[in-house]
């Protein structure tokens, strides 16, 4: 396949892509806000968690993601900080640290979450990643647990518009990348599909 930095996608890709992909939802009021793992932008996730707890959108948090290569604390040690320097409270916030993957942070999170609140007490989601990572998030846990409602909200620091991400040559090479993952992770039970 052609590099995807390289690689222009056509018209329709990029409608398509704009219409399916990028699957943010109408927000309400959430028994918990599942934070994935990010190697890059910590902060702004932190920074998008806050705002959430301060318009009281979530009762309580999960922050799932391991130590990735090169790094001295786990992707959960560095959000969950960053959350609680913020205002939110720290012992609101679950921990998951070896997750390596969104799979992970989902098959790995379901265990803490059932420990201390109860699987069955969370009816309702917000799942809070990467922009260009998108619908992908809601899909695994779709997968994992599909009884629960899923709403997604998904950020950036790209500083284009979303529409406009095949403008900017890394917004566009993870975009694609994310994109052309979505059937093969279907097909290999990886995901469900999700609305």
């Amino acid at each position: 396949m052609q590099d995807r930095a390289l690689r222009l996608p056509n018209a329709s890709e990029i409608a398509a892509i704009n219409a399916q992909h990028f699957a943010d939802t109408p927000l309400r009021s959430a028994d918990l806000l599942f934070v994935f793992g990010t190697r890059v932008e910590e902060e702004l996730r932190a920074e998008t968690a806050a705002s959430l707890w301060e318009q009281g959108y979530f009762r309580h948090a999960v922050v799932s993601g391991g130590i990735t290569p090169g790094a001295k604390l786990s992707e959960c040690t560095l959000i969950k900080a960053a959350m609680a320097k913020r205002g939110v409270p720290a012992d609101l916030i679950l921990e998951e640290h070896r997750a390596m993957n969104t799979g992970e942070n989902v098959m790995f999170s379901l265990p803490v979450i059932e420990a201390t609140l109860g699987l069955a007490n969370v009816r309702t989601v917000i799942c809070l990643g990467n922009s260009w990572t998108a619908r992908r998030y809601a899909m695994t846990m779709q997968r994992h647990w599909p009884q629960v409602e899923k709403m997604l909200l998904t950020v950036d620091g790209f500083g284009v518009p979303r529409d406009l991400w095949h403008t900017h040559p890394e917004f566009r090479r993870r975009v694609l990348s994310e994109w052309d993952k979505i059937e093969p992770y279907k097909e290999r039970g990886f995901i469900a599909e999700w609305p």
